[in-house]
Protein backbone atom coordinates (compact mmCIF):
# COMPACT_ATOMS: atom_id res chain seq x y z
CA UNK A 1 0.00 0.00 0.00
CA UNK A 2 1.34 3.41 -0.88
CA UNK A 3 1.99 5.77 1.96
CA UNK A 4 -0.13 8.84 2.57
CA UNK A 5 2.79 10.93 1.31
CA UNK A 6 2.93 9.28 -2.14
CA UNK A 7 -0.84 9.54 -2.44
CA UNK A 8 -0.66 13.16 -1.41
CA UNK A 9 2.07 13.82 -3.98
CA UNK A 10 -0.06 12.42 -6.79
CA UNK A 11 -3.38 13.87 -5.67
CA UNK A 12 -2.21 17.38 -4.84
CA UNK A 13 -0.31 18.14 -8.04
CA UNK A 14 -3.51 19.29 -9.75
CA UNK A 15 -4.27 21.56 -6.78
CA UNK A 16 -0.96 23.43 -7.00
CA UNK A 17 -0.17 22.37 -3.46
CA UNK A 18 3.34 21.23 -2.81
CA UNK A 19 3.69 17.80 -1.23
CA UNK A 20 5.61 19.25 1.69
CA UNK A 21 2.49 21.18 2.74
CA UNK A 22 0.30 18.08 2.83
CA UNK A 23 0.32 16.40 6.21
CA UNK A 24 -1.80 13.62 7.67
CA UNK A 25 -3.73 16.30 9.57
CA UNK A 26 -4.59 18.12 6.32
CA UNK A 27 -5.63 14.88 4.67
CA UNK A 28 -7.82 14.11 7.68
CA UNK A 29 -9.55 17.51 7.44
CA UNK A 30 -10.19 16.94 3.73
CA UNK A 31 -11.39 13.40 4.43
CA UNK A 32 -13.81 14.46 7.15
CA UNK A 33 -15.49 17.02 4.88
CA UNK A 34 -16.11 14.83 1.86
CA UNK A 35 -17.22 11.52 3.37
CA UNK A 36 -20.17 12.84 5.35
CA UNK A 37 -22.08 13.58 2.16
CA UNK A 38 -20.52 10.52 0.50
CA UNK A 39 -21.70 8.18 3.26
CA UNK A 40 -25.10 9.88 3.55
CA UNK A 41 -25.59 9.43 -0.20
CA UNK A 42 -24.41 5.82 -0.07
CA UNK A 43 -26.69 5.01 2.84
CA UNK A 44 -29.59 6.58 0.96
CA UNK A 45 -28.84 4.45 -2.11
CA UNK A 46 -28.41 1.33 0.03
CA UNK A 47 -31.67 1.98 1.90
CA UNK A 48 -33.53 2.46 -1.39
CA UNK A 49 -32.00 -0.59 -3.11
CA UNK A 50 -32.71 -2.88 -0.17
CA UNK A 51 -36.30 -1.63 0.16
CA UNK A 52 -37.16 -1.69 -3.55
CA UNK A 53 -36.21 -5.30 -4.22
CA UNK A 54 -39.30 -7.48 -4.57
CA UNK A 55 -37.79 -9.97 -2.09
CA UNK A 56 -35.29 -9.09 0.60
CA UNK A 57 -33.05 -12.08 -0.11
CA UNK A 58 -32.65 -10.82 -3.69
CA UNK A 59 -31.56 -7.45 -2.33
CA UNK A 60 -28.97 -9.20 -0.13
CA UNK A 61 -27.64 -11.10 -3.14
CA UNK A 62 -27.49 -7.83 -5.07
CA UNK A 63 -25.44 -6.34 -2.24
CA UNK A 64 -22.71 -8.91 -2.85
CA UNK A 65 -22.70 -8.24 -6.60
CA UNK A 66 -22.92 -4.45 -6.31
CA UNK A 67 -19.14 -3.91 -6.48
CA UNK A 68 -19.08 -5.66 -9.86
CA UNK A 69 -22.15 -3.98 -11.34
CA UNK A 70 -20.10 -2.20 -13.99
CA UNK A 71 -19.37 -4.64 -16.86
CA UNK A 72 -16.19 -2.73 -17.73
CA UNK A 73 -14.79 -3.49 -14.27
CA UNK A 74 -13.91 0.18 -13.66
CA UNK A 75 -15.88 0.27 -10.40
CA UNK A 76 -14.09 -2.76 -9.01
CA UNK A 77 -10.71 -1.13 -9.46
CA UNK A 78 -11.82 2.14 -7.85
CA UNK A 79 -12.62 0.63 -4.48
CA UNK A 80 -14.47 2.26 -1.63
CA UNK A 81 -13.66 5.74 -0.32
CA UNK A 82 -14.55 4.80 3.25
CA UNK A 83 -12.50 1.59 3.24
CA UNK A 84 -9.53 3.24 1.52
CA UNK A 85 -9.59 6.26 3.82
CA UNK A 86 -10.06 4.21 6.95
CA UNK A 87 -7.10 2.01 6.05
CA UNK A 88 -4.94 5.03 5.36
CA UNK A 89 -5.99 7.37 8.17
CA UNK A 90 -8.05 5.37 10.68
CA UNK A 91 -5.22 4.57 13.06
CA UNK A 92 -3.80 8.09 12.85
CA UNK A 93 -6.91 10.07 13.74
CA UNK A 94 -9.73 9.18 16.14
CA UNK A 95 -12.20 11.36 14.20
CA UNK A 96 -11.65 9.32 11.04
CA UNK A 97 -12.00 6.09 12.99
CA UNK A 98 -15.20 7.33 14.68
CA UNK A 99 -16.72 8.31 11.33
CA UNK A 100 -15.78 4.94 9.84
CA UNK A 101 -17.33 3.15 12.83
CA UNK A 102 -20.59 5.13 12.54
CA UNK A 103 -20.69 4.40 8.81
CA UNK A 104 -20.18 0.69 9.39
CA UNK A 105 -22.84 0.59 12.11
CA UNK A 106 -25.38 2.35 9.87
CA UNK A 107 -24.65 0.01 6.95
CA UNK A 108 -24.90 -2.99 9.27
CA UNK A 109 -28.25 -1.81 10.64
CA UNK A 110 -29.69 -1.26 7.14
CA UNK A 111 -28.55 -4.69 5.99
CA UNK A 112 -29.73 -6.23 9.27
CA UNK A 113 -33.21 -4.80 8.65
CA UNK A 114 -33.17 -6.43 5.22
CA UNK A 115 -32.11 -9.76 6.74
CA UNK A 116 -35.04 -9.52 9.17
CA UNK A 117 -37.36 -8.83 6.22
CA UNK A 118 -35.99 -11.94 4.44
CA UNK A 119 -36.78 -13.92 7.59
CA UNK A 120 -40.35 -12.59 7.64
CA UNK A 121 -40.67 -13.51 3.95
CA UNK A 122 -39.55 -17.06 4.77
CA UNK A 123 -36.31 -16.94 2.76
CA UNK A 124 -33.94 -17.08 5.74
CA UNK A 125 -34.27 -19.16 8.92
CA UNK A 126 -35.72 -17.33 11.91
CA UNK A 127 -32.78 -18.54 14.03
CA UNK A 128 -30.30 -16.43 12.03
CA UNK A 129 -29.03 -13.38 13.93
CA UNK A 130 -29.79 -10.47 11.53
CA UNK A 131 -26.90 -8.30 12.74
CA UNK A 132 -24.36 -11.14 12.64
CA UNK A 133 -25.40 -12.04 9.09
CA UNK A 134 -25.39 -8.36 8.10
CA UNK A 135 -21.79 -8.07 9.32
CA UNK A 136 -20.81 -11.22 7.42
CA UNK A 137 -22.44 -9.91 4.23
CA UNK A 138 -20.76 -6.52 4.62
CA UNK A 139 -17.38 -8.18 5.22
CA UNK A 140 -17.89 -10.39 2.16
CA UNK A 141 -18.89 -7.39 0.03
CA UNK A 142 -15.85 -5.41 1.13
CA UNK A 143 -13.70 -8.46 0.40
CA UNK A 144 -15.02 -8.44 -3.15
CA UNK A 145 -14.17 -4.74 -3.37
CA UNK A 146 -10.63 -5.54 -2.22
CA UNK A 147 -10.32 -8.39 -4.71
CA UNK A 148 -11.43 -6.02 -7.47
CA UNK A 149 -8.67 -3.63 -6.47
CA UNK A 150 -6.16 -6.43 -7.10
CA UNK A 151 -7.22 -6.52 -10.74
CA UNK A 152 -9.32 -9.69 -10.78
CA UNK A 153 -11.57 -9.87 -13.82
CA UNK A 154 -15.30 -9.30 -13.58
CA UNK A 155 -16.18 -12.95 -14.32
CA UNK A 156 -14.06 -14.19 -11.39
CA UNK A 157 -15.49 -11.54 -9.07
CA UNK A 158 -19.04 -12.45 -10.13
CA UNK A 159 -18.40 -16.15 -9.51
CA UNK A 160 -16.95 -15.29 -6.10
CA UNK A 161 -19.95 -13.10 -5.20
CA UNK A 162 -22.36 -15.86 -6.21
CA UNK A 163 -20.42 -18.45 -4.22
CA UNK A 164 -20.52 -16.21 -1.16
CA UNK A 165 -24.25 -15.64 -1.63
CA UNK A 166 -24.87 -19.39 -1.87
CA UNK A 167 -22.96 -19.94 1.38
CA UNK A 168 -24.24 -16.95 3.37
CA UNK A 169 -27.82 -16.99 2.11
CA UNK A 170 -28.75 -20.69 2.07
CA UNK A 171 -32.14 -22.04 1.26
CA UNK A 172 -32.92 -19.84 -1.72
CA UNK A 173 -31.88 -20.72 -5.25
CA UNK A 174 -33.02 -17.51 -6.93
CA UNK A 175 -35.48 -19.43 -9.13
CA UNK A 176 -38.30 -20.23 -6.76
CA UNK A 177 -41.37 -21.70 -8.38
CA UNK A 178 -43.67 -21.08 -5.42
CA UNK A 179 -43.91 -17.33 -6.00
CA UNK A 180 -47.13 -15.82 -7.24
Amino acid sequence: MASWRSKADSSTSSLSIGPATVTPALLTRIFLRAPHSYTDDNHGHLRKALAEAPRAVDALRMLLEAPIDDPTGAGTRRGCLMANSTCELGNADPKVLAHAHRTDETSTALIGDCVARAQREGDLPAAVDPIALARALLAAQQGIVFMGRTGLDTATLTATARSLAAQLLPGHSGDRTDRC
